[in-house]
Protein backbone atom coordinates (compact mmCIF):
# COMPACT_ATOMS: atom_id res chain seq x y z
CA UNK A 1 0.00 0.00 0.00
CA UNK A 2 1.37 3.49 -0.78
CA UNK A 3 0.36 7.28 0.06
CA UNK A 4 -2.87 8.10 -1.66
CA UNK A 5 -4.84 10.91 -2.10
CA UNK A 6 -8.59 10.87 -0.51
CA UNK A 7 -10.88 13.37 0.23
CA UNK A 8 -11.36 15.44 3.50
CA UNK A 9 -15.32 15.54 3.85
CA UNK A 10 -18.53 14.45 2.10
CA UNK A 11 -19.08 16.84 -0.83
CA UNK A 12 -21.96 16.64 -3.55
CA UNK A 13 -23.30 17.40 -6.83
CA UNK A 14 -26.43 17.32 -8.67
CA UNK A 15 -27.57 17.73 -12.08
CA UNK A 16 -30.78 17.43 -13.85
CA UNK A 17 -31.10 15.18 -17.07
CA UNK A 18 -34.55 15.34 -19.05
CA UNK A 19 -36.56 15.33 -15.72
CA UNK A 20 -34.64 13.15 -14.00
CA UNK A 21 -33.00 14.26 -10.78
CA UNK A 22 -29.42 12.37 -10.38
CA UNK A 23 -27.70 13.64 -7.04
CA UNK A 24 -23.90 12.50 -6.61
CA UNK A 25 -22.24 12.29 -2.76
CA UNK A 26 -19.00 11.62 -2.44
CA UNK A 27 -17.64 10.38 0.95
CA UNK A 28 -13.94 9.46 2.65
CA UNK A 29 -13.81 5.66 3.51
CA UNK A 30 -11.32 3.71 4.81
CA UNK A 31 -12.84 -0.07 4.46
CA UNK A 32 -15.48 -2.09 2.63
CA UNK A 33 -17.92 -2.28 5.58
CA UNK A 34 -17.83 1.29 6.30
CA UNK A 35 -18.66 1.98 2.26
CA UNK A 36 -21.50 -0.44 2.18
CA UNK A 37 -22.89 0.94 5.73
CA UNK A 38 -23.07 4.56 3.88
CA UNK A 39 -24.83 3.04 0.87
CA UNK A 40 -27.47 1.88 2.79
CA UNK A 41 -27.72 5.08 4.87
CA UNK A 42 -27.90 6.90 1.48
CA UNK A 43 -30.45 4.45 0.39
CA UNK A 44 -32.42 5.17 3.68
CA UNK A 45 -32.23 8.76 3.22
CA UNK A 46 -33.69 8.31 -0.43
CA UNK A 47 -35.83 5.90 0.05
CA UNK A 48 -38.60 7.28 -2.24
CA UNK A 49 -35.91 7.43 -5.38
CA UNK A 50 -35.57 5.00 -8.33
CA UNK A 51 -31.80 3.99 -7.74
CA UNK A 52 -28.78 4.69 -5.81
CA UNK A 53 -25.95 3.61 -7.92
CA UNK A 54 -22.74 3.71 -6.46
CA UNK A 55 -18.79 2.75 -6.39
CA UNK A 56 -15.68 2.56 -4.25
CA UNK A 57 -11.77 2.40 -4.00
CA UNK A 58 -9.54 1.84 -1.20
CA UNK A 59 -6.44 2.85 -0.80
CA UNK A 60 -5.83 -1.83 -1.09
CA UNK A 61 -6.79 -1.52 -4.47
CA UNK A 62 -9.92 -3.36 -3.93
CA UNK A 63 -12.61 -1.61 -6.08
CA UNK A 64 -16.55 -2.04 -6.41
CA UNK A 65 -19.69 -0.72 -8.06
CA UNK A 66 -23.12 -1.48 -8.90
CA UNK A 67 -25.53 -0.38 -11.29
CA UNK A 68 -28.76 -0.70 -8.23
CA UNK A 69 -31.09 -1.89 -11.03
CA UNK A 70 -30.44 0.71 -13.81
CA UNK A 71 -29.21 -1.63 -17.05
CA UNK A 72 -25.72 -3.18 -16.84
CA UNK A 73 -22.61 -0.64 -17.12
CA UNK A 74 -24.65 1.89 -16.93
CA UNK A 75 -24.17 3.77 -13.74
CA UNK A 76 -21.63 1.81 -11.43
CA UNK A 77 -18.87 1.24 -13.89
CA UNK A 78 -19.10 5.36 -15.14
CA UNK A 79 -19.17 6.08 -11.33
CA UNK A 80 -15.91 4.06 -10.44
CA UNK A 81 -14.30 5.34 -13.85
CA UNK A 82 -14.72 8.87 -12.44
CA UNK A 83 -12.94 7.80 -9.24
CA UNK A 84 -10.24 6.33 -11.43
CA UNK A 85 -9.86 9.51 -13.28
CA UNK A 86 -9.67 12.10 -10.51
CA UNK A 87 -6.88 9.85 -8.55
CA UNK A 88 -8.71 9.43 -5.49
CA UNK A 89 -8.74 6.45 -3.50
CA UNK A 90 -10.41 5.39 0.19
CA UNK A 91 -13.52 7.49 -1.13
CA UNK A 92 -17.51 6.24 -2.02
CA UNK A 93 -19.65 7.71 -4.66
CA UNK A 94 -23.85 7.38 -4.37
CA UNK A 95 -25.26 8.56 -7.20
CA UNK A 96 -29.19 8.73 -6.53
CA UNK A 97 -31.66 9.22 -9.61
CA UNK A 98 -34.89 10.37 -8.57
CA UNK A 99 -36.94 8.97 -11.91
CA UNK A 100 -38.03 12.15 -14.32
CA UNK A 101 -40.65 9.84 -16.28
CA UNK A 102 -38.45 10.03 -19.77
CA UNK A 103 -36.32 7.20 -20.47
CA UNK A 104 -32.43 8.55 -20.90
CA UNK A 105 -31.17 5.57 -23.04
CA UNK A 106 -27.82 3.85 -22.23
CA UNK A 107 -25.63 6.74 -23.13
CA UNK A 108 -27.37 9.02 -21.56
CA UNK A 109 -27.19 7.01 -18.49
CA UNK A 110 -23.71 7.36 -18.71
CA UNK A 111 -23.60 10.78 -19.49
CA UNK A 112 -25.79 11.37 -16.32
CA UNK A 113 -24.28 9.08 -13.65
CA UNK A 114 -20.63 10.12 -14.57
CA UNK A 115 -21.68 13.89 -15.12
CA UNK A 116 -23.42 13.74 -10.75
CA UNK A 117 -20.30 11.76 -10.03
CA UNK A 118 -17.81 14.33 -11.75
CA UNK A 119 -19.72 17.34 -9.49
CA UNK A 120 -19.20 15.62 -6.92
CA UNK A 121 -15.70 15.05 -7.08
CA UNK A 122 -14.57 18.43 -8.18
CA UNK A 123 -15.83 19.86 -5.32
CA UNK A 124 -14.38 17.96 -2.53
CA UNK A 125 -11.31 19.05 -0.73
CA UNK A 126 -8.49 16.74 -1.45
CA UNK A 127 -6.09 15.55 1.35
CA UNK A 128 -2.71 13.88 0.65
CA UNK A 129 -2.61 10.75 2.65
CA UNK A 130 1.05 8.72 3.83
CA UNK A 131 1.48 5.51 4.99
CA UNK A 132 3.71 4.77 7.70
CA UNK A 133 3.95 2.95 11.69
CA UNK A 134 3.10 4.36 14.59
CA UNK A 135 5.75 4.18 17.47
CA UNK A 136 6.82 5.36 20.78
CA UNK A 137 9.76 5.65 22.93
CA UNK A 138 11.06 6.88 26.48
CA UNK A 139 14.12 8.88 27.24
CA UNK A 140 15.26 10.97 30.01
CA UNK A 141 14.45 15.27 29.54
CA UNK A 142 18.47 15.81 29.05
CA UNK A 143 17.63 14.02 26.05
CA UNK A 144 14.10 14.89 25.14
CA UNK A 145 15.19 18.15 22.98
CA UNK A 146 17.62 16.16 20.52
CA UNK A 147 15.14 12.97 20.33
CA UNK A 148 12.29 15.36 19.85
CA UNK A 149 13.85 17.06 16.87
CA UNK A 150 14.89 13.87 14.97
CA UNK A 151 11.37 12.44 15.42
CA UNK A 152 9.95 15.92 13.93
CA UNK A 153 12.68 15.54 11.22
CA UNK A 154 12.08 12.23 10.41
CA UNK A 155 8.33 11.63 10.92
CA UNK A 156 5.52 13.27 12.72
CA UNK A 157 5.39 14.02 16.89
CA UNK A 158 2.03 12.40 18.05
CA UNK A 159 2.00 13.19 21.58
CA UNK A 160 3.95 13.40 24.67
CA UNK A 161 3.80 12.79 28.33
CA UNK A 162 6.03 14.03 31.52
CA UNK A 163 6.00 11.51 34.43
CA UNK A 164 9.69 10.41 35.42
CA UNK A 165 10.50 10.19 31.86
CA UNK A 166 9.31 11.38 28.88
CA UNK A 167 7.19 9.32 26.68
CA UNK A 168 6.92 9.91 23.15
CA UNK A 169 4.32 9.08 20.91
CA UNK A 170 5.17 9.30 17.56
CA UNK A 171 4.71 8.39 13.94
CA UNK A 172 7.06 7.24 11.33
CA UNK A 173 6.59 6.99 6.87
CA UNK A 174 7.11 3.52 5.23
CA UNK A 175 10.57 2.94 4.92
CA UNK A 176 12.27 5.69 7.56
CA UNK A 177 12.16 2.63 10.69
CA UNK A 178 15.88 1.37 10.21
CA UNK A 179 17.39 4.79 9.08
CA UNK A 180 15.59 6.43 12.72
CA UNK A 181 16.78 3.47 14.65
CA UNK A 182 20.60 4.44 13.82
CA UNK A 183 20.48 8.04 13.96
CA UNK A 184 19.06 7.54 17.70
CA UNK A 185 21.40 5.23 18.45
CA UNK A 186 24.19 7.05 17.37
CA UNK A 187 22.12 10.52 19.26
CA UNK A 188 21.50 8.54 22.47
CA UNK A 189 24.40 6.73 22.76
CA UNK A 190 22.37 3.49 21.81
CA UNK A 191 20.69 4.47 25.82
CA UNK A 192 17.32 4.74 23.82
CA UNK A 193 15.32 2.04 21.43
CA UNK A 194 11.87 2.59 20.24
CA UNK A 195 8.55 0.57 19.81
CA UNK A 196 6.82 0.00 16.53
CA UNK A 197 3.14 -0.50 16.80
CA UNK A 198 -0.08 -0.53 14.62
CA UNK A 199 0.12 1.09 10.89
CA UNK A 200 -1.63 4.23 10.11
CA UNK A 201 -2.52 6.57 7.81
CA UNK A 202 -1.99 10.38 8.22
CA UNK A 203 -2.35 13.58 6.86
CA UNK A 204 0.54 14.80 4.70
Amino acid sequence: MSDYVTVKDKASGELTEKRSRFIGDLFPVSSVEEALAIVASVKKEHHDARHSAWAFSLPSGECRSSDDGEPAGTAGAPILDVITRSGLSGVLIVVTRYFGGILLGTGGLVRAYSGAASLAAEKAVRVNMAQGTMCSLCCTYGQYGRVSTLITDRGRLMSASYGEKAEVSFWLPDGAESGFEKELADLTGGTVSFEMHEKACIEN
